[in-house]
């Protein structure tokens, strides 16, 4: 994998998450709807780099946007990114990434993503809102949207994150 292009592209899409997403998402969903493009991101890096680079990508993604956008406590989502990174890796290590596997994770994990930052900000009573209308009104939206944009994204990604293996026939004599 070609890891540090993975982190230009992170970073590219950290940039893009927060400057050109909320203009595309209409003004009466912009609480509702929060695509993560990053956690998207993670699940790719999970299912071809392993779980600990995973786990290191999501960490210091959510940190970052922890930073720069969810301002109310540091932590949450660079936790729950950082766990779930471990976890997709996880799966993908008994599992063959395909394309179901990887639309099942993103829905579950997204899920997973969202209601770990949920029962952080109740633990430390930021929010006093009920789990099912926040699930209602936040979590199934957001992840059906992340699901739409990690399908768009999964060719592309896929063979940019993938090394070409090099067969022996191409191999130039030296």
């Amino acid at each position: 994998m070609r890891t540090n292009w993975v982190i230009l592209l992170g970073l590219v899409l950290l940039i893009l998450e927060n400057s050109i997403v909320p203009w595309l998402v209409p003004p009466a969903w912009s609480d509702r709807l929060l695509p993560h493009l990053n956690f998207i991101l993670t699940i790719f890096v999970a299912g071809y780099a392993g779980r600990h680079t995973a786990f290191l990508f999501g960490l210091g993604f959510g940190l970052l946007q922890d930073l720069l956008s969810y301002g109310h406590l540091i932590g949450p989502y660079g936790f729950g990114m950082g766990l779930i990174g471990y976890a997709a890796g996880l799966l993908a290590g008994y599992r063959n990434f395909t394309i179901v596997v990887f639309s099942w994770a993103v829905i579950v994990f997204g899920i997973m993503l969202d209601s770990i930052v949920y029962c952080i900000y109740k633990l430390f009573r930021i929010t006093d809102l009920v789990y099912s209308f926040v699930f209602y009104w936040q979590v199934a939206p957001t992840a059906l949207l992340q699901l739409l944009v990690a399908l768009v994204m999964y060719v592309p990604v896929r063979r940019y994150l993938v090394k070409p293996a090099v067969s022996s026939g191409d191999e130039s004599p030296e």
